[in-house]
């Protein structure tokens, strides 16, 4: 039988938790009901061309953030999923939150006092099941606790 962190793996393996600011790791939330994400990386790169490159461009990389678009459907009474619903009409400080995410492999990045920037919530067409979209933007450095 092949180890099960190798190789290729579905998406749904990834998971998401969230959580009041503060709250410990083993007390977040899964969040009920989520379909689809993506993860885009917005990198500040300095440039510089010296000249003692002969025309070529030096870069260094000074910095990092990170956006995770989550999407999926509202789902009242779930901890996880009334609790990202609840940040829809906070501003401030007030929409921070802890968030995990967790890799097929076991790999946990932690975002501590991430901005939840909830996008959509249950609008759609009338036969359509409610829907609850949120981006979870990085507020400084994330934890990134590697596999065992």
């Amino acid at each position: 039988m092949s180890d099960p962190f190798t190789g290729v793996y579905p998406v749904y393996e990834n998971q998401f938790k969230v959580g009041a600011p503060g709250t410990t790791a083993s007390n977040l939330d899964a969040i009920a009901d989520m379909e689809g994400f993506s993860v885009s990386f917005d990198n500040g790169v300095e440039e510089w061309t010296p000249m003692n490159s002969e025309g070529w461009t030096r870069r260094l990389m000074t910095a990092k953030s990170v956006t995770i678009s989550v999407k999926g459907k509202r789902n009242v009474g779930d901890d996880g999923n009334d609790y990202i619903a609840g940040l829809a009409f906070k501003n401030g400080r007030e929409a921070e939150a802890d968030f995990a995410w967790t890799f097929p492999d076991g790999t946990v990045v932690t975002f501590a006092n991430a901005v939840i920037n909830v996008t959509a919530i249950g609008a759609a067409d009338s036969t359509n099941v409610a829907p609850l979209e949120f981006d979870v933007m990085s507020n400084g450095k994330p934890t990134v606790t590697p596999a065992v």
